[in-house]
């Protein structure tokens, strides 16, 4: 009789083992039910704290979400993002095609003497679009009116690599827009600030990263170098 009881025991033991591994719902349905009457108090936060602590993670849904770049009419770009994002909503692919961008950013360039802010594309001909790669939304891109293709290998479109989506993102998002050269070495330029003022010279050097030029100005019959900013300066 002893031998039995153990024997029932053990065997409850390994069914509770095995619907530990089945899953919690298969445990529940294997504990028996509260006698009538009796509540059974709720587990404190606390409880199901260490609960989830103890379990394992819940996985995180899988996403095949990534950038690819779209070629397509060089100057159309604001055309066939339109285009793109009327036919993502029409054709309701709202859950494969995610984002169409243009990257752009803002550059302070220098006219007839004037300084203004111009938006400038930083790959003209390009656009990016963050989707979920497959049939649909492959016909659905390479349909839109404007777009040429896909940049990839061969036939296969080639997703960019994170850190490359980040570098393009921080250059769109900086602060400061960039400073437009439209002068080069042995170029002659005009002053158009500071002490040498509406002086005639021939660029020497350029610093793109201090934004800083040297012009060889004409002064008391010999080449002077002067150091300027990109802005004191433009080309004739």
């Amino acid at each position: 009789m002893e031998e039995e009881v153990l024997s029932a025991t053990e065997e409850q033991e390994v069914t509770a083992e095995e619907a530990v591994e089945a899953g919690e719902a298969a445990l529940v349905a294997e504990a028996p039910s509260p006698p009538e009457g009796e509540e059974v108090p709720a587990p404190s936060e606390a409880e199901e704290a260490g609960e989830e602590a103890e379990g394992e993670e819940p996985a995180e849904p899988t996403d095949d979400r990534a950038w690819y770049v779209v070629h397509c009419y060089s100057g159309y770009e604001h055309k066939v993002k339109h285009n793109l994002e009327q036919r993502i909503e029409t054709m309701g692919m709202q859950d494969k095609i995610f984002q169409v961008v243009i990257p752009t950013e803002e550059e302070i360039e220098v006219k007839d003497g004037k300084r203004r802010t111009v938006e400038r594309r930083v790959f003209p001909g390009y656009i990016l679009v963050q989707m979920i790669m497959d049939d649909d939304s492959w016909y659905v891109v390479r349909n839109t009116p404007g777009v040429t293709g896909f940049v990839g290998m061969g036939n296969r479109p080639t997703p960019l690599r994170s850190e490359e989506v980040q570098a393009i993102m921080r250059r769109m998002e900086a602060e400061a827009p960039r400073i437009r050269v439209t002068f080069r070495r042995g170029q002659k330029v005009r002053i158009i600030d500071g002490p040498f003022n509406e002086f005639i010279g021939v660029v020497e050097d350029i610093d793109m990263e201090r934004a800083k030029v040297r012009v060889l100005v004409s002064f008391f019959g010999r080449d002077t170098p002067v150091e300027l900013d990109f802005l004191q300066v433009e080309k004739i």
